[in-house]
């Protein structure tokens, strides 16, 4: 009869809107369009972390495909890691010359030629990106709640990075204004610290921890990654990245935190005598200063803030201890007189190899330690007009 179908026109009308019969390609798990320019092979890599250690650690990670990128910029992987979760992967793209496709290039986050993505097998990865700011300009087209989460700590990596440089200069390059340069850097972990503590995505928070600290020393922040691992114990215990992160987070291997009470240490004064450090705790506060005669910001430190500060508070309860890594008796006491550091100095004039620095698990100066009454930390690292306003407030 005119106007109708048979049931086998049916059934072959049925099979072509749906897909059977013509061969339609299945879409690949990751795909996308990359602008390529000169000097930047037309190859595309994909690369797995097998541990924490492993994200964006460069030469570390796994490579498990890679695919050309066509004229057009279209590029396909097929061989993704079979997984039945998520997996943390890294898309790369490597410079004419360059013989590892695992070479993550990361000095400049703006021109780092890598982004990590959370790949599932039941969400396919579509991105878009320009080669010549590969993580800068990179994409991905409806991503999913982990991928909106590495984007974010993308975004605000480049931000804070922006404002470092914004904030450190040439003028900042000379030894005495290290610490300044300390500071804008600690403002740019800030960032990034202040966003893996939020964060419920496992994977962010552990690109954030590696990405503060690529070459895995957390000395100076130390109470964020030990933070980080009890947070991912209760939200992801049975994850490998947490157990890994714990690992790197034993309390027996970072320096003193805030909260802990500082080591008592026999430390040799430079008048000669030997006294416990717990015996020479101030009444109010105790500032335990590490430092040199030969650093510099140590040396500028002594006289524009810890002098000001001893001439103004020690009659109200404060307490200054100088532990020098100096090695020549002569060097250090000249340095004691030069800059006015009259308040109770020690060290064991061994240089760097230190018994007491080993204690505290540190290596680098100038750091210091703010000890309440009892001699529990307080407070760490401080310097300049920040630790001036602290003692200041302290003993108001």
């Amino acid at each position: 009869m005119k106007g109708t179908f048979t049931t086998h026109q049916f059934l072959l009308i049925s099979m072509v809107l749906l897909g059977y019969g013509c061969n339609a390609p299945a879409q690949s798990p990751i795909s996308g369009n990359i602008e390529l320019h000169s000097g930047w092979k037309p190859m595309v890599y994909l690369v797995q972390p097998r541990s924490f250690s492993e994200i964006a650690s460069n030469y570390l990670g796994l490579v498990v495909d890679s695919a050309v990128i066509n004229a057009d910029g279209h590029f396909e992987f097929k061989q993704l890691p079979e997984t039945s979760n998520n997996a943390l992967l890294q898309i790369t793209i490597q410079k004419n010359g360059s013989r590892f496709a695992n070479q993550l290039l990361d000095e400049t986050p703006g021109e780092a030629n890598y982004m990590p993505v959370v790949y599932s097998p039941d969400k396919p990865i579509a991105i878009d990106a320009d080669a010549s700011a590969f993580q800068e300009t990179f994409s991905i087209h409806n991503p999913s709640f982990k991928n909106k989460a590495i984007l974010a700590i993308r975004n605000i990596r480049l931000n804070a990075f922006n404002l470092l440089l914004a904030a450190t200069g040439e003028k900042l390059e000379v030894d005495s204004m290290l610490l300044e340069k300390e500071d804008a850097f600690n403002q740019y972990k800030k960032a990034l610290m202040d966003f893996a503590d939020t964060t419920e995505c496992i994977e962010a928070a552990m690109i954030a921890v590696r990405w503060i600290s690529p070459t895995g020393d957390f000395e100076r922040v130390p109470e964020f990654v030990f933070g980080q691992c009890q947070k991912w114990k209760l939200k992801e215990p049975q994850h490998s990245y947490t157990t890994q992160l714990c690992a790197a987070a034993d309390k027996n291997k970072l320096p003193v935190m805030v909260g802990d009470m500082m080591p008592d240490f026999p430390l040799p004064l430079s008048s000669g005598d030997t006294l416990l450090l717990s015996k020479s705790l101030g009444k109010r506060l105790t500032l335990v200063d590490i430092w040199a005669a030969w650093c510099a910001p140590c040396r500028k430190e002594n006289k524009t803030v810890l002098a000001p500060l001893w001439q103004a508070y020690q009659d109200k309860g404060l307490q200054i201890i100088g532990y020098s890594i100096d090695n020549n008796a002569q060097s250090w006491k000249a340095a004691i007189a030069k800059d006015g550091a009259v308040w109770t100095q020690a060290s064991h004039l061994s240089g760097d190899s230190t018994p007491f620095l080993e204690t505290l698990h540190i290596t680098t100066i100038p750091a210091n330690f703010i000890l309440d009454a009892e001699g529990r930390i307080v407070a760490k690292n401080l310097f300049g007009e920040e630790l001036s306003a602290f003692v200041k407030m302290y003993l108001k």
